[in-house]
């Protein structure tokens, strides 16, 4: 699979039900556990002081990571997201000399 690192913006709809924004956030939770489960989402964050979210996510492709991968997002409809796809760096030490 190829890696892509996505910024996730959501914005809610003005005028839009409380409870529709709690529902989806808890589904939003429940979907992100799937998508980590299965490989697709490999690390999220939130830069500190911000709204929106960086993640590592992997999908066969471009098209494959919009449509089905962060598309399947309950949140996605609200959201907008600036895609670049990655791959790994000759320096690059490795998963393990990112844990703390």
């Amino acid at each position: 699979m190829d890696e892509f690192l996505v910024v996730l913006t959501t914005t809610v709809p003005q005028g839009t039900d409380p409870a529709e924004v709690d529902r989806r956030r808890a589904a939003e939770s429940v979907r992100a556990k799937e998508l980590a489960g299965s490989g697709h989402l490999v690390r999220l964050w939130r830069p500190v002081g911000e709204r929106h979210s960086i993640g590592l996510w992997r999908a066969k492709d471009e098209a494959d990571l919009r449509e089905n991968v962060i598309g399947s997002l309950p949140l996605w409809p609200w959201m907008t997201a600036d895609v670049t796809a990655v791959q790994p760096h000759p320096n690059d030490p490795g998963p393990a000399a990112h844990t703390a």
